[in-house]
């Protein structure tokens, strides 16, 4: 009986409600961090007539969802409408956002209480005293530290009036929304890149002697502007200037935008503006920042050597994290742990190890530049498009393996590789550790170091050996800081058998290194010298056995003179065998015939030359261009991480795009022109051609399928 009542009451007020004009939104939903609905700013909507209806969201304490423009990440709020026939939904009127920084990302989000208002255009036959239900699917992410994809099935009754009021409750509210949501007012904005500082100056109207602390630029477009760094405020009478750091569509290599949009935010307000390109005018500036931002857009904006050498140390420090480099590092880090508890030995392992890294980077970059300066094409990591270097490196890595797992021992230390320098403690492994690091390091392109590398082999022999040492000091630094600071090392038991366990697990990643070679040799020189190597290494590990023996026989009061020879013997056929097949090399037969070959579900590469780029050029195709090399772990990374994918495929097809990849795998002095008509002496490099024939736009060194599958769409269009 009271259930029925209930719904008699309920039937009632809704049917009192309809008949007073009123808008009755539908139930709240909780979505689980967010309770969402529907409110209408009046109490209907005229024939014809439009009514902001918001999309009301509380949203629990330290979470946020994202504006049109998440930042750095995020999702934008979605909103889908299902109206009557005739009625229309217009744009979102986005309020203006907060900064939500999370470690090195910034997004620009809501947190609280937010309303997104919408206008809705009733049809222009809508009968009054009718109520037309609107029903919104609202889709968004909801962030903390995690985020959360949430969505939301809203609806509200609306009455067809002839005379809208506002409505009691909401109008007030969804009014002052409204009121303060950014809008045009009439700024003039222009935008000019200079050097590394992106400059946008805003003057007039609003802006003439207003408050301008804090003021901050949404742009509309995420790829304008670094979003994390910096914005610096120059004051002036008429306005204001920022420099901020440019983003992608500045500094990727294409053709810089045209407009930029967005909002300049103030403690005056909020305005919408399209920055043309042109010069700040004076106005826009004078009073200028405080000092600590002018120097930290001072910092943001040098460039020339200063920056060349900052990107080098920078990429050199990546470059330890590149998987080619691991194994032999993981050798310095057993010899590091065997002296945690000998402070003087530790700082020597160090400084050697420096010594050997600086020298053999100057060593390489001199004779790149010599090289180069003979008319020679070759790049950073030329050593590595030879054969006969691979077919000794791998050999080498093969050895090092074996002595770290106890086959043979070499001295005292596994540092003692190549050396019986036992009684220096191990400081002429350090060197060759370091020197070995180097070698097998340069074919990986770190981030940061393309421009740097690029820089320095157009400058002076003595900036460019500048260049080369700002990155070897970045590459050495991270172990010379361990070596110098005894609390880290102290943190290791003492030196003990768990040394020599050690020692024999971090061989693994030697024998991988080893592999990896082999295989890369098998991409310049084909099966049959592949084969030749691999019998090589067979034999290298017979005489590393033997030689082991011996030692053995030595230790315990024998003869092991036979052995030693014979174990000699086995090692210099190997490395003549492996010679003998580099030397005689041919490369696998499709790569020389240009064939293509698969690179994923359904992407086809094809082989790259001048002449087919113009080609497809001409039939209005977009291209990407890979250059690439079996030596180039990030090259490999790359295409198994962002260019095998069926999505990849899907967009290439529906754009009619084509793969084409460079193989610089071998020495190939067309090639070789091509990187340095991009300012690059290294790969990998990731170009794409638009299919209207404008600029090509150069990709970031690491992608993702995200990326390479909006520069598609952006080429084909």
């Amino acid at each position: 009986m009271f259930l029925k009542r209930a719904v008699l009451a309920l039937q009632a007020l809704l049917a009192a409600s309809l008949l007073a004009g009123v808008a009755l939104a539908g139930p709240v939903v909780n979505s689980g961090h967010i309770q969402s609905e529907l409110v209408s700013q009046e109490t209907g909507v005229a024939p014809g007539g439009t009514v902001y209806v918001a999309l009301r969201q509380k949203i629990i304490p330290g979470w946020h969802t994202y504006w049109r423009n998440p930042g750095d990440a995020g999702e934008a709020t979605k909103i889908t409408w299902t109206l009557p026939a005739g009625w229309k939904a217009g744009d979102m009127v986005w309020p203006t956002p907060k900064t939500a920084r999370l470690g090195p990302l910034l997004d620009y989000a809501y947190e609280g209480e937010v309303f997104i208002p919408v206008p809705i255009t009733a049809a222009a036959n809508a009968q009054v005293g009718t109520t037309i239900s609107l029903t919104a699917d609202v889709f968004y992410l909801v962030c903390e530290q995690v985020c959360v994809p949430e969505e939301a099935k809203l609806s509200l009754l609306l009455p067809v009036v002839a005379a809208p009021a506002a409505d009691p409750k909401w109008g007030p509210v969804v009014g002052e929304v409204l009121a303060k949501a950014p809008k045009p007012a009439g700024l003039k904005a222009v935008f000019k890149l200079d050097g590394q500082t992106l400059k946008l100056a805003v003057t007039g109207g609003p802006l003439k002697g207003a408050d301008m602390a804090g003021a901050y630029f949404f742009p509309y477009s995420p790829k304008v502007i670094e979003h994390a760094a910096d914005q610096v405020v120059d004051r002036g009478p008429e306005g204001l200037t920022l420099s901020l750091k440019p983003g992608y569509d500045f500094v990727g290599g294409g053709t810089a935008p045209t407009e930029m949009a967005g909002v300049i935010a103030t403690q005056a307000g909020a305005w919408e503006i399209t920055a043309t390109p042109g010069e700040p005018p004076a106005t826009a500036a004078g009073m200028g920042p405080p000092p600590a931002e002018k120097a930290a857009a001072d910092g943001k904006a040098s460039g020339g050597l200063a920056g060349a050498l900052l990107f080098a140390f920078v990429g050199g420090l990546i470059l330890n994290l590149m998987p080619c480099v691991f194994p032999v590092l993981s050798m310095k880090a057993a010899s590091l742990a065997g002296h945690a508890h000998d402070a003087g030995k530790a700082r020597l392992q160090g400084l050697v190890f420096l010594l050997g890294v600086v020298s053999t980077f100057l060593a390489l970059a001199g004779l790149l530049l010599v090289v180069r300066a003979g008319g020679a094409a070759v790049g950073w990591g030329f050593q590595l498009q030879s054969p006969l270097v691979i077919a000794g490196l791998s050999l080498l890595m093969l050895l090092v393996a074996l002595n770290m797992s106890g086959v043979f021992e070499i001295g005292t230390s596994v540092q003692n590789v190549g050396s019986s320098a036992s009684a220096q403690g191990g400081a002429t492994g350090a060197f060759f550790t370091g020197a070995l690091a180097v070698v097998v390091a340069a074919p990986c392109t770190a981030p940061f170091m393309a421009g740097a590398l690029g820089y320095a082999l157009t400058q002076p022999p003595v900036v460019a050996l500048a260049v080369f040492l700002a990155l070897a000091l970045g590459f050495a630094a991270p172990f010379v800081a361990v070596a110098f600071i005894p609390s880290l090392l102290k943190l290791l038991p003492r030196p003990g058998a768990w040394m020599d366990v050690l020692k024999k697990g971090l061989a693994f990643p030697m024998y991988g290194a080893a592999l990896w070679l082999a295989w890369v040799f098998a991409q310049q020189s084909g099966p049959i010298a592949l084969g030749q190597l691999l019998a090589a290494g067979v034999l290298a590990a017979f005489g590393a056995w033997l030689h082991g023996v011996a030692q053995n026989r030595r230790a315990a009061g024998k003869g092991g003179m036979v052995s030693t020879i014979i174990a000699l013997l086995a090692v210099a056929g190997a490395i003549a065998l492996a010679a003998s097949g580099a030397l005689a090399a041919q490369p696998p037969s499709a790569a020389a015939a240009g064939e293509a070959a698969p690179s994923g579900p359904g992407l086809t590469a094809e082989a790259w030359s001048p002449e087919k780029v113009k080609a497809l050029q001409a039939e209005g195709r977009p291209i990407l261009v890979d250059f690439t090399a079996a030596w180039c772990v990030t090259c490999q990374v790359n295409e198994k991480v962002a260019l095998s994918g069926s999505k990849v495929a899907e967009a290439f097809k529906a754009r009619n795009a084509v793969y084409l990849k460079a193989d610089w795998t071998n020495r190939d002095p067309v090639i070789a022109k091509a990187l340095a008509e991009f300012d690059r002496v290294g790969v990998p490099l990731y170009v794409v051609y638009p299919k209207g024939g404008g600029a090509p736009v150069i990709l970031p060194q690491l992608l993702t399928e995200g990326l390479v599958i909006e520069a598609i769409d952006k080429a084909g269009a």
